[in-house]
Formats: structure tokens, sequence, C-alpha cells
């Protein structure tokens, strides 16, 4: 495993005495009760997976979990440790056309005396949780949880400015529904596209809740959240919660923006229906008059040019009556 792919900082009392650390010295690392060690692993293949697995004992599911693709984010607890899967979410260029959302899986052990993460992608919010890290104290004096307290806040920090944008883009679409000068066609594809990237956030945003809250849970185990760090994990499942209804109330949202456009467009159908068949109606009368004037019976005028002149004031006038009568009731 090369060191750039492998980034780690070890704590005592608070204060960091070691950066670099090689992996070989990995398990005595987390093993020593004096420090609290984090390691963290950038795009590892699957010999670095199984490396590391034979390097910390890890359990088979845990390693199966962190290799197999679109695995839900979860959390389970072991005897001796935490092995918890959760996202980070984040709008941005991708290579799907009706979805902009960028999830990035992070995938963490946390042991008695240190956390070991792994992620596919380049994570700036690796960087984050480091400075948060260094500005709290609390955070690497209590244990392995304030590692993971630390992470989880700046995932969940990441998911509020995501659904801050979907909100952003809901609001313009809102604006974008009523205005006539915008391509139908284009909010159609743009509700469409809110729909998809709203399903996909709330497949990641919705167990947080749930994985907060286990981990927050009284244990017996030898990985529990000390009493010291209570406030920041309930503090946590707060926001958690927050983005979890912000979700919840978007959704709901698309869902009527995507009902309203509907309805738009049937409205704007029975308008060119209305206006369709208010003009056969006006057109049907000459039709009717010319057929009346055109059998072969005798009638007033037949054969004189009186008969011309009744059959087009007929025509003038029935047509200009009922255009009269539809432009009234606004069918054309």
């Amino acid at each position: 495993m090369s060191l750039s792919q492998l980034s780690s900082r070890v704590w005592q009392r608070g204060k960091v005495v070691a950066e670099s650390v090689p992996l070989e010295t990995l398990s005595d690392e987390l093993a020593d009760d004096q420090t609290l060690s984090w390691y963290d692993l950038t795009a590892p293949d699957r010999e670095d997976i199984d490396t590391l697995a034979d390097e910390l004992d890890l359990e088979f599911h845990t390693v199966e979990d962190a290799e197999a693709p679109g695995e839900r984010p979860k959390v389970t607890r072991y005897p001796d440790h935490l092995f918890l899967t959760t996202y980070a979410a984040t709008i941005g260029e991708t290579n799907d056309p009706n979805s902009r959302l960028i999830m990035s899986r992070v995938s963490v052990w946390v042991f008695e005396h240190g956390v070991v993460s792994v992620h596919r992608d380049d994570l700036p919010e690796v960087k984050e949780v480091l400075n948060r890290l260094d500005a709290n104290l609390d955070l690497v004096s209590n244990g392995p949880m304030g590692i993971v307290h630390a992470i989880l806040d700046v995932l969940v920090d990441g998911h509020f400015d995501t659904v801050q944008h979907l909100d952003d883009v809901v609001e313009l679409v809102e604006d974008q529904l009523f205005d006539d000068s915008i391509d139908t066609q284009k909010v159609q594809l743009r509700v469409y596209r809110l729909r998809k990237e709203l399903v996909q956030f709330r497949r990641v945003v919705l167990p947080m809740r749930e994985i907060v809250s286990t981990i927050s849970r009284p244990s017996r185990e030898a990985v529990a959240v000390p009493r010291v760090l209570e406030p920041y994990f309930n503090d946590l499942y707060d926001h958690s919660m927050r983005v979890s209804e912000w979700s919840d109330s978007l959704r709901d949202l698309v869902a009527t923006i995507f009902e309203t456009n509907l309805s738009i467009q049937d409205a704007k159908l029975n308008t060119v229906m209305k206006k369709l068949a208010g003009w056969a109606a006006i057109i049907a009368v000459p039709t009717l008059i010319t057929g009346w004037f055109g059998q072969n019976v005798p009638f007033l005028g037949d054969g004189r040019p009186l008969g011309l002149w009744i059959s087009v004031g007929l025509i003038i006038v029935s047509s200009l009556v009922l255009y009269l009568v539809f432009r009234k009731e606004d069918w054309i």
C-alpha cells in the first residue's frame, strides 16, 4: 500500500504526537491504550483491503460490505469494534445527464483506541474533519467516538449544503412553472431530474438518523459513546433529523410541482381544444348554408342572383354572430 493512499494521525492526551504512521505499525498503534489513532485510506484496491483485514483481523462481513457496490448506510456492533457505512453527498458534474448528485461511500471501523476509515474517492471532507479535531480537544481527548463524531458531523453538514442547493433549484422550478417564456420540456426535464436526485439523496440521509441513534445508544461493548460526548451526538442526531425532514418536504413539493405541471399542460390542451372547436363551429355554418343552397330542389332565390346574396348574407351574419359569442366566452 502506498503512503499516498494512507494518511494517519496519532494523538496522546489531546496532542498530535505522530503523523503518516506506516501500515506495519497500525495494529500496534490501535492496541496502545495511551494514544488515539486515525488511519484514512483513499481509493484502496482489493489487495489493500485484504491487507488491512489481515493486519487488524477484521470481521469478514465488514470487509465484504466495504467492497460491495451500492451498500446501504448502516452501523453494526461487534464485541471489540464498531463498523459503519455512510455516504458523502454533493452536487456536481456527473456522467448521468439526469442526476448531478455525487455520492461517495465512507466505511469506518471503530476500535477501542483508534479509527480506520476507507473511501473510494478523494474526499475534501477529510481535511475538514482534521480541522475540527484540531479545533476541539474534547473530541480527541475522549476516545475514538470523538473522531467518529467529527466524521459524521462533516458528512451531515455536507448533506445540509446539498439539500439547500436542491431547495434553491425547487424554488427556481416553481418560478419557471408559470412562465410562458420558458420551454415546457425544459421544466419537465428539471422536475424529473429533481425527483431522481431526491430519491438518491434520501437513500443516503434517511438511514443517517438510525446510524447516529444506534451509536448514541448506551452499550456495554468496548466501543461506546462516553458521557461527555453525548451532547455532541444528540446535536448530531438533531441535524440528521432536520436534513431528513427537509428532504421529505422537498419530495412532497417536487411531487406537487410534477402534478401541477401536468395540470397546467392539461389546461393548455383544453384551451387549444376549445379554440379548435370554436373555429370548427364557425366553419361548419358556411358549409351548412352552401350545402342548403346547393340542393337540387326549388327554393327562394333558386336560379337567381337573389339566392347568391341571401347565402352570402347568411354566411357572414351567422359566422360573425358565432365569432362574437365564442370571443365573449373566451373560446377563441
